[in-house]
């Protein structure tokens, strides 16, 4: 079931998300060479409890942390670990929820550790670009498949790197994971239309190389998650958006002046 929000619930929404959004940015100081994923961890489960907050992915499925953790070829779902050293020119891309008195907000953000290559930067800047061209296309009276035609072709066809299509985004509120599915792929004018008051995750995840991946299981533990099938780095970007009469709204947002027609 899909559910359109009130005004009441948008905002609740907005401020779980300002939690979520200070996590990303505190992040930028602590990512650093010779930190462990653990360490992004306990930062990011602590700023979450210190606001009052809950980390919403802890207990989801059997999942035991705040945050997913992927380093490099890791596509998703990569847990944090105390022995995973971050070493100059990997990137790491985290991903949490936010529960704020039972209002969700979701986001994803990929940094670079020390000096990146010029490849990995321009993997990231072209993941980021997919994310706003895919929020462009969140208006009312638009499909799902917009929003992942828009992704799809700038990602494959015009920068020729690969656009997972094994996970998507989500309607998202009062729970994390609600329909409509969102594809980051698609044919425009297909799919479910676009209504005011829909909430949903945008949050494309692109390998350098192939589009296809893999899945992994953690020593000692049932936990699966995801790597590039070839190898290649992986990134990804997602925000939490609202559908409004005046063009999508960001939840998530980290920069006033960045995202400001979005606000």
């Amino acid at each position: 079931m899909i559910t359109l929000k009130s005004e009441r619930e948008i905002e609740m929404m907005r401020k779980s998300g300002a939690i979520l959004a200070g996590v990303h940015l505190g992040l930028r100081d602590i990512i650093k060479p010779g930190i462990s994923s653990w360490d992004i961890e306990k930062f990011a489960n602590a700023y979450i409890e210190e606001h009052h907050a809950k980390a919403e992915e802890k207990g989801f499925e059997g999942y035991k942390y705040a945050t997913c953790v992927s380093v490099n070829d890791e596509v998703a779902h990569a847990t944090p670990r105390k022995d995973l050293l971050l070493k100059n020119g990997d990137i790491v891309a985290v991903d949490m929820v936010v529960n704020l008195d039972g209002f969700m907000s979701d986001s994803c953000w990929t940094y670079a550790v020390g000096e990146i290559s010029e490849e990995k930067q321009h993997l990231m800047d072209v993941t980021k670009k997919a994310l706003y061209l895919g929020i462009d296309q969140a208006v009312i009276g638009n499909r799902i498949g917009d929003i992942g035609y828009a992704i799809q072709h700038y990602v494959e066809d015009e920068n020729h790197m690969g656009d997972v299509r094994e996970l998507i985004g989500h309607g998202i509120g009062p729970t994390m994971h609600e329909e409509p599915n969102v594809p980051h792929y698609g044919e425009p004018g297909k799919g479910l239309r676009l209504r005011e008051g829909m909430t949903i995750t945008i949050e494309p995840m692109v390998n350098l190389g192939t589009w296809e991946i893999a899945s992994k299981q953690v020593p000692g533990d049932t936990w699966e998650y995801y790597v590039s099938a070839d190898g290649t780095p992986s990134a990804q970007y997602e925000h939490t958006l609202v559908i409004t009469k005046d063009g999508p709204k960001i939840l998530t947002s980290q920069d006033p002046v960045e995202d400001a027609k979005y606000l």
